[in-house]
């Protein structure tokens, strides 16, 4: 009687199971709602939503500046009189227009 000297079949099925995990987990760690991929694409968003920020943060800085320079409190004359020529249309006659 010879026996013959194969791998047991459940140890083959244990090793591919192992095998296609490792697979798996390895691709989910890569490509995943929360892999690697993911990550790099959250922080290049972190970064152009802070620079919008900033950008609206200047802007609101400016308007502010704006405002302050026409309220009640502190009059820009200047800034007066360019918003109101603007707003009526007129022109001092030492001024050249440029359209």
């Amino acid at each position: 009687m010879t026996r013959r000297n194969r791998p047991a079949m459940g140890a083959l099925f244990f090793l591919m199971t192992m095998f296609l995990l490792a697979v798996y987990f390895t691709f989910a760690a890569v490509q995943g709602d929360f892999g690697v991929f993911k990550r790099a694409e959250v922080e290049a968003e972190t970064r152009v939503l802070q620079q919008e920020l900033a950008e609206l943060r200047a802007e609101v800085a400016r308007m502010e500046n704006l405002t302050r320079r026409l309220s009640d409190d502190y009059l820009d004359l200047d800034l007066l009189d360019e918003q109101a020529r603007d707003m009526l249309g007129m022109i001092r006659p030492d001024e050249i227009v440029i359209r």
